[in-house]
């Protein structure tokens, strides 16, 4: 039986990879009409949606008295139907942000009659494995659909029925109008991790969503390019000539307004010039929004109380929580090295009216996302005007930060000739090149 199964999806994403080319040759007008579908399908099926939530939800209460779950992880668990909204207005963003497949990226005459063309295209077959979140079927696979790529999704076992009825939802809305059906598949068992790790011959490029271990674990068992990252450690670096109150509400938003996602800063860093006079405001406010705070021994003698004391480990540590670390620094300086040592780079900020001091932190901290006066949790697909995102990347090379569709496409080049042949450009009477670039769009 479990060979049966381990086939059956082996099946399903060779499907998708063939499904995969002819997704990507499909006019925009037809992708665009199967996000409108999906969009009107999500607001249609609502109750279905929130009833196969709240199996899942039911069940994942279990698990959080018991330990077995994160409050973190239970809190992405669930969808309402605000959120449900927020699904479909994602959907009818990527409708509105330009089709990139066929795009002319660069145009080089290398002769007369000649021309070089590098065209954006998608990458192919995605697969896409996540914790907890529901909401990661709509965002991936409007994204992916609208860049012609195919998706295999695997979510967690405490997702199971709402995963469910998404994707089910969203693929018949999709199929209706036009997009081959195969091209999106989803996994349900907790084995079928290991066969899609194993499909480095179909599954061009992994995406995983979860806590720091999964994704490390993801990393570390596949030859399957990794897109993602693997901690949200992000920090605000408030500075000794910050505007206090901008700091203040900064630092606060960073941390409460949704403590649970890898954008939230886990270590606010203070420079000992003002921390005398802003720490004890930070505490209070800090306290009044039950956020439990951890110091370092020089932050600690100023604010006491019922502060605990970090460790060494607490630098390290991603909270998801409503959690915080506190250190104070004497310089900028020292908050880079500090930022570039324990930091994820993911996303970090300074708070502050120097701009000697902004343009040294811009510059030299290491991170996808390097923020000036505003809250870490401004780091979001959505929020940067991509409709929605596929995750955020840590990595240095392809795609870094909130990744949308740019992220999700790769290139081909097409050379366009009138029986050109390499010898006339070869030998002792070799033809020049001329390399010229030009303005020019790809038409067949």
């Amino acid at each position: 039986m479990q060979v049966e199964k381990m086939a059956d999806i082996s099946n399903s994403i060779r499907k998708a990879k063939k499904a995969s080319i002819e997704l990507a040759a499909l006019d925009t007008v037809t992708k665009d009409n199967a996000l409108k579908a999906m969009a009107k399908a999500l607001d249609a099926r609502r109750s279905e949606i929130l009833e196969a939530n709240r199996k899942d939800v039911d069940a994942a209460e279990k698990d959080l008295k018991s330990g077995e779950m994160t409050k973190a992880l239970f809190d992405r668990l669930k969808v309402t139907d605000d959120k449900i909204s927020g699904m479909i207005t994602g959907i009818e963003d990527v409708v509105r942000l330009k089709d990139p497949v066929g795009e002319t990226i660069s145009t080089l005459e290398l002769d007369d009659d000649l021309t070089l063309y590098q065209i954006r295209c998608p990458i192919g077959v995605l697969g896409i494995i996540f914790e907890s979140r529901p909401d990661v079927v709509p965002q991936i696979m409007s994204l992916c659909l609208k860049s012609g790529n195919a998706v295999a999704f695997k979510g967690g076992r405490e997702a199971s029925a709402s995963n469910k009825a998404l994707f089910d939802i969203l693929q018949e809305a999709a199929a209706s109008a036009g997009v081959p059906k195969d091209a999106f598949c989803i996994m349900e068992g907790r084995e079928d991790v290991g066969v899609i790790l194993g499909m480095d011959e179909y599954i061009d490029l992994l995406i995983p969503r979860g806590s720091n271990s999964f994704v490390k674990y993801i990393q570390d068992n596949t030859r399957i390019p990794v897109l993602g990252h693997a901690a949200g450690i992000c920090h605000v670096y408030v500075d000794s000539k910050a505007d206090l109150k901008k700091a203040l509400n900064v630092a606060l938003d960073s941390k409460i307004q949704y403590p649970a996602v890898c954008n939230a800063v886990e270590t606010l860093l203070v420079n000992s010039k003002i921390a005398k006079d802003f720490l004890p405001k930070m505490m209070d406010a800090f306290e009044k929004n039950s956020v439990e705070v951890r110091a370092d021994d020089a932050s600690y003698k100023i604010i006491g109380g019922n502060v605990k004391k970090a460790s060494e480990a607490d630098w390290d540590e991603e909270y998801n929580d409503l959690i915080i670390s506190i250190k104070t620094v004497d310089s900028v300086d020292e908050a880079i090295d500090f930022i570039n040592e324990h930091g994820s780079g993911h996303t970090d900020a300074i708070i502050s009216e120097d701009k000697e001091a902004i343009a040294k932190f811009v510059s030299m901290v290491d991170s996808a996302g390097v923020f000036i006066n505003a809250s870490t949790r401004f780091a979001d697909g959505f929020r940067y005007g991509k409709g929605a995102e596929v995750g955020i990347s840590t990595n240095k090379i392809h795609a870094r930060g909130p990744v949308g569709m740019e992220g999700l496409m790769i290139y081909k080049y097409i050379l366009v000739g009138d029986g050109h042949e390499v010898r006339t450009y070869a030998g002792k009477n070799a033809k020049k090149f001329t390399h010229k670039n030009l303005d020019k769009q790809f038409r067949v």
